[in-house]
């Protein structure tokens, strides 16, 4: 059985990075336990995420939510230059007030059923500017550069929001979308909690079980079960941020033993689920 691993490692409320890669280079389907924004610079790019393949624009902005898998595939021999954001979710959590919330553009996101925004005219917005200003505090050693950096990216996420509320962002089509890998996605993250074999999936979606099985791995770089194990770690993750026991996380993310997922969480987290609120 073949291993998806989770990349990158976030200790801080927030990282930047700007990485080029001038030769065509072949990524695996992955995911993060953070939140992740990229803002594609240049390139000739396809980008997947859970089922879904976007072709990308200068300037579009793609959204990859904690425990989203994706890739990014080349088209042809072009340098592929962009600018990455990984975000805790705790952190952007606490910019949440009654008048504002910075979550706000992932759930608008995700209502439209779209990781990838593109904003019409964006070389002419407030947005832009920030971008590029956010672009040079990466190699930025002034005085107190750190401070200014989270100054610059709360600001790019503010206006951010702002263009998402008023309206003035296309949210992306996937250009390619399996429908009903789509609805086999919203099912299993829908139903975490509950119990899912694959018998149950084939019989719901009229698939025969060898099908869907290669199906699933072929479209998504998963097995089901590591997709649905995958899935239920995050929950359980998040639930226990929030306040539940670790037992009440168990077994409302869907496992049926603690033994079962103390050994799973410890595998993709490094530690032990009673340490999951030192997690970023």
């Amino acid at each position: 059985m073949a291993s998806f691993d989770k990349l990158g490692y976030l200790n801080d409320d927030f990282r930047i990075f700007h990485n080029i890669d001038a030769q065509r280079k072949v990524f695996d389907y992955h995911y993060h336990d953070f939140n992740k924004i990229m803002i594609f610079l240049r390139g000739d790019m396809n980008y997947f995420i859970e089922g879904r393949n976007y072709v990308l624009k200068p300037y579009d902005i793609v959204l990859v939510n904690a425990g989203e898998i994706h890739k990014p595939s080349f088209l042809t021999d072009s340098t592929y230059e962009r600018i990455i954001i990984y975000v805790s979710p705790g952190f952007i959590g606490t910019y949440k007030e009654k008048d504002y919330d910075l979550n706000y553009c992932f759930d608008r996101a995700k209502k439209e059923h779209s990781n990838v925004l593109r904003i019409p005219s964006i070389d002419k917005s407030k947005l832009y500017q920030v971008c590029k200003e956010l672009e040079h505090s990466i190699y930025d050693n002034e005085f107190a550069n750190e401070l200014y950096q989270r100054i610059l990216f709360l600001e790019f996420m503010i206006q951010l929001n702002r263009t998402a509320i008023s309206n003035r962002i296309n949210y992306m089509d996937s250009d390619m979308a399996n429908s009903k890998l789509l609805e086999i996605l919203d099912y299993i993250n829908v139903n975490l909690s509950e119990d899912i074999t694959i018998d149950d999936l084939s019989a719901r979606f009229y698939l025969s079980r060898y099908y869907l099985m290669h199906f699933f791995k072929e479209e998504t770089g998963y097995t089901i079960g590591k997709y649905i194990t995958e899935k239920r770690l995050l929950l359980a993750k998040n639930l226990v941020h929030n306040g539940s026991s670790l037992t009440d996380a168990c077994y409302k993310s869907g496992f049926k033993n603690y033994s079962t997922f103390s050994r799973a969480f410890k595998r993709a987290f490094k530690t032990m689920p009673k340490n999951a609120t030192y997690i970023d």
